[in-house]
């Protein structure tokens, strides 16, 4: 029997308003992840359960993704934009523009603690490398994606995006530079780069080793990237509506100019040779190169082999052809330092530090 209701009622009432001070506390303790949708994979659906190749891809939306993994609110205070819907194959120079330049925004705000980008592994090492350059913060930048459709019996994508904003919520992310998380692994977007074309494993830093892991609901670094990102690199998109053309010639056995004079003639400004070994340069190829050079396009010797570093001087006479070493960013992020070298400069010497320095 309840001797005095309305004392039993008001100490109810003061209970329940210790739990909701209690839970908007711990709202207010959990960082702040804005979620930005590129489409890709993570995004893709299948025809059934058991479709992991064919799908297609850039088909749910942020808001879908979000509520599949209803685990995120836990962690963090979660919020989307959908700022494009593609398959990364078409991601491009204008797309990494509007990208950063809302990343950087978002940044610059107060009550934003870090980003987390769903994006198509095709180029996710590009997008990510690229970023790495551009954004002017020290705040987490998360870049994931998912080798399986969302549709797919054992997708990949809903663990992934959790781990990317445990990551991007976290304390040990800061500084860190752009980051890739899948696989329960985290990679420095420098190093990335895809390895394989099905498997939930394929991104690897082969040469210099990933950075971490996500285990027991945080990240655990061992190791940082030494090369300059982020908020200590000299580029600034806020003001660039385009980005210089840089092309690469793929270099192989019986390779002759005509890619090479074709990327000239058609526009490039600099261009990224993938050559083989330590970006040797063919007896049919050099002539083409060392006239582009002449005629002011900027060019780079990278390697198609994918580990090692590109020594100035070693397979050609760089000082003498005034070409540029790609130390160990291979082809296609060779090509996106360059690009934006050439927003600052064309002199040789001031890319080559780039180069030695990013």
């Amino acid at each position: 029997m309840i001797r005095n209701p309305a004392r039993t009622l008001f100490a109810l009432f003061l209970c329940l308003f210790a739990l909701a001070a209690q839970a908007q506390t711990t709202a207010a303790r959990l960082p702040r992840v804005v979620i930005l949708a590129t489409g890709g994979t993570i995004a893709g659906t299948g025809a059934t359960s058991t479709t992991t190749v064919g799908y297609t891809a850039a088909t749910v939306g942020v808001d879908a993704l979000i509520k599949a993994v209803p685990e995120l609110q836990k962690v963090a205070q979660v919020s989307g934009e959908q700022v494009f819907q593609i398959a990364s194959e078409n991601m491009g120079n204008e797309q990494w523009l509007t990208l950063a330049k809302r990343v950087n925004a978002l940044l610059a705000k107060p009550d934003v603690d870090g980003i987390v980008i769903t994006h198509g592994t095709d180029t996710i090492e590009e997008t990510a490398y690229f970023l790495n350059l551009v954004v002017k913060s020290r705040k987490p930048v998360v870049v994931v994606g998912a080798m399986r459709p969302s549709t797919a019996i054992s997708a990949d994508g809903p663990i992934n995006l959790y781990n990317a904003v445990l990551t991007a919520g976290s304390q040990e992310a800061v500084g860190k530079g752009v980051l890739v998380v899948l696989n329960d692994q985290i990679n420095a977007a420098r190093e990335v780069t895809k390895t394989n074309t099905v498997t939930t494993d394929t991104f690897k830093s082969p040469e210099l080793g990933m950075l971490g892991y996500v285990v027991g609901n945080q990240p655990h670094f061992y190791r940082a990237s030494t090369r300059k990102h982020t908020a200590d690199t000299e580029f600034d998109v806020s003001n660039l509506t385009s980005l210089p053309q840089v092309d690469i010639a793929y270099s192989y056995a019986n390779v002759g100019p005509t890619a090479i004079n074709a990327l000239v003639a058609a526009g490039a400004k600099g261009l990224v040779h993938a050559g083989v070994g330590d970006g040797s340069l063919p007896t049919k190829v050099r002539p083409a190169l060392s006239s582009a050079r002449k005629n002011g396009v900027v060019i780079v010797r990278s390697s198609r082999v994918g580990q090692g570093i590109v020594a100035r001087n070693g397979e050609a006479n760089d000082d003498e052809l005034d070409f540029v070493v790609s130390d160990t960013l291979n082809p296609q992020k060779a090509r996106i330092l360059l690009m934006l070298a050439l927003t600052k400069t064309t002199s040789t010497k001031d890319i080559q530090r780039m180069f030695t320095t990013y």
